[in-house]
């Protein structure tokens, strides 16, 4: 008896404690939140790095975006891809094509636009560990998709205590693919050019682009 009163108490103070630290973890990222939608506009240049032991896959590269509301302007990997509010339009100079079109309505897709706040839905949020990153204490929020059938086992955001702005992303796959965003640099509220989310066809028709509409 006196066991089984134990071992209630100590279940109860477990659900007690991961209760709160599902609050605090939450409370911090509704600050995060509400931080990235105080800019008028975000520059992010970030490391983007894939791993997985088991296929022996290493690969690490660098990009950079601007966002502005729902638009966006993304380098990555070579390409750009732009969203002026209406259409998509992805550049591959590589394959000297443009393809445009309409903004999926899926709202699962992750794209530029909510890079910052897609952890907003779907998931349960842990408290976990501090750490110090060259000066600057990076506290760790775990995040765990509510949806059994998800291909993320986890995702991990590590957010900067003093700015609240999001320092790094780990993404665990159930596969065992690690992916790792790394932000360089945050910058905020730019003089951007009017014409950034403007896309031009006839200049890329000019230098023999094939554009291809979808």
């Amino acid at each position: 008896m006196k066991q089984l009163f134990l071992f209630t108490t100590l279940l109860i103070t477990s659900i007690s404690i991961n209760a709160q630290n599902s609050s605090k973890a939450k409370a911090l990222l509704d600050e995060v939140y509400n931080k990235v939608k105080s800019y008028d506009n975000i520059y992010i240049n970030f490391k983007h790095s894939l791993n997985n032991e088991e296929a022996n896959i290493n690969h690490e590269t660098r990009g950079d975006v601007t966002m502005e509301g729902d638009k966006y302007l993304f380098n990555y990997m070579g390409s750009l891809q732009m969203y002026d509010g209406n259409k998509v339009y992805t550049v591959v100079p590589e394959n000297e094509e443009v393809t445009i079109e309409n903004k999926s309505e899926d709202d699962n897709t992750i794209t530029p636009s909510k890079m910052l706040t897609f952890y907003k839905q779907g998931h349960t949020y842990a408290w976990d560990i501090l750490q110090n990153v060259q000066g600057r204490k990076i506290q760790f929020v775990k995040l765990t998709p509510i949806d059994t059938n998800s291909e993320i086992k986890s995702i991990l955001l590590g957010i900067d205590v003093e700015t609240k702005h999001i320092h790094k992303l780990i993404e665990t796959g159930s596969n065992g693919t690690k992916t790792t965003i790394t932000v360089n640099s945050f910058k905020t509220d730019q003089a951007l050019s009017k014409t950034l989310f403007t896309f031009d066809e006839n200049k890329y028709k000019d230098e023999g682009y094939y554009i291809i509409r979808s």
